[in-house]
C-alpha cells in the first residue's frame, strides 16, 4: 500500500508542477506581465530628454549620433511624441554630440 501512495503522490505533485508551469509561461494569462503604456517625458524614472525627433529615420540618426559619442541612451515613444533619453550625468555630452552636424 504505502509504494502506491507513494507513487500517486509523485504523479500528483509532478501534475501541479505542470499546471503552474502552464500558467507562469503561458501567452496572455500572465499576472505578471502588463500591457505597456506610453507616458509622458517626465515618467522614465531618472532618463532625461535630450532629443525629440520628428521620424524613425531621424531618431535613428540622433541615436546614431550618441552612440558614436559612446553615450548610453534609449528612444521612447512617449505622449508628446518620440524622445531620446540620457542619464543626467550624460545630458550635456549628449546635448554637445547631437548638436555637432
Amino acid at each position: 500500500m504505502r509504494p502506491l501512495a507513494l507513487l500517486l503522490g509523485s504523479f500528483a505533485v509532478v501534475g501541479l508542477l505542470a499546471l503552474l508551469l502552464r500558467w507562469t509561461y503561458g501567452t496572455g494569462h500572465s499576472l505578471v506581465a502588463r500591457r505597456p503604456r506610453t507616458g509622458t517625458p517626465a515618467e522614465y524614472g531618472l532618463l532625461v530628454p535630450v532629443a525629440a525627433p520628428q521620424d524613425a529615420a531621424e531618431a535613428r540618426e540622433l541615436a546614431g549620433r550618441l552612440a558614436a559619442a559612446g553615450l548610453r541612451h534609449t528612444l521612447v515613444t512617449t505622449t508628446d511624441g518620440p524622445r531620446l533619453l540620457v542619464w543626467p550625468g550624460d545630458e550635456a555630452a549628449a546635448r554637445r554630440a547631437l548638436d555637432q552636424p
